[in-house]
């Protein structure tokens, strides 16, 4: 989990991923709208909402956008766009799975593009289903150690529910099941930690080691994927080894 992470650190500073900030600004305001739409639009009590919210300002998204997201997830807003989450499968080279996270008001759209990247870079979409069972759901946290004690931060994520913590470079990572997920979040807040990731996401079982060059390649067709604007994350089994990513800095 910690090679992903470090991964998308390197991307950020390089400005690699996300270049458009119109193009942050919709996947953002789509994570609030789908929030609001499932738990209400008040982020003291909708964990997923709260974070999305949190997401956004720190990507100085303007206050009125975020509240005209929230108006059209409750339905207090006239605005039509009817968003819905999807998940697609598939493979990208050198039998890496994928699981592309969609947000979308066009399913067919999304499909199409998708597909056109995958074939484009020598992959393939999948049946439903037929990819899905190499990864597990969890919960996932992610802050800056800071001058934190690790024997702390490890109490408090046990009594919690999680399953592991790992601590790596400066940064503390909490793994968990789905159900932890409010008991951890409630209990970071108490301690007045805000975590910089906090979400359902999807851990693969099983990583895939490739060699420099071909992870390279894989992580290159993954960025073109994530640069479609429906798409909002993409989980792979790819292993992500320090020499790689020391290559990925270096680039």
């Amino acid at each position: 989990m910690s090679g992903h992470s470090h991964w998308a650190t390197i991307r950020r500073k390089k400005g690699a991923a996300d270049a458009k900030r119109g193009q942050i600004f919709t996947r953002l305001a789509r994570e609030i709208v789908i929030a609001a739409r499932e738990g209400g639009g008040d982020p003291d009590s909708n964990i997923r909402l709260a974070y999305a919210i949190d997401r956004a300002r720190a990507q100085n998204m303007p206050k009125d956008n975020i509240e005209r997201a929230i108006k059209r997830g409750t339905g207090e807003s006239k605005e039509s766009n009817a968003f819905e989450e999807v998940v697609y499968e598939g493979y990208a080279q050198h039998g890496v799975a994928l699981l592309v996270a969609v947000v979308t008001d066009n399913r067919n759209r999304a499909v199409a593009e998708i597909r056109h990247v995958l074939n484009r870079i020598g992959g393939s979409m999948s049946e439903a289903g037929s990819v899905a069972w190499q990864f597990k759901r969890i919960s996932y946290f992610s802050f800056p150690l800071e001058k934190r004690n690790q024997d702390d931060i490890f109490e408090l994520a046990v009594e919690a529910g999680a399953d592991d913590v790992i601590f790596d470079d400066g940064t503390a990572e909490i793994l968990g099941p789905v159900e932890a997920f409010k008991e951890i979040s409630d209990r970071l807040r108490v301690a007045h930690i805000h975590p910089e990731e906090a979400e359902l996401r999807y851990s693969p079982i099983n990583e895939v080691a490739l060699s420099p060059e071909e992870s390279i390649q894989v992580l290159k067709a993954i960025e073109s994927l994530e640069e479609l604007d429906d798409v909002q994350t993409v989980f792979s089994t790819l292993a992500l080894s320090d020499e790689i990513l020391a290559q990925l800095e270096e680039a």
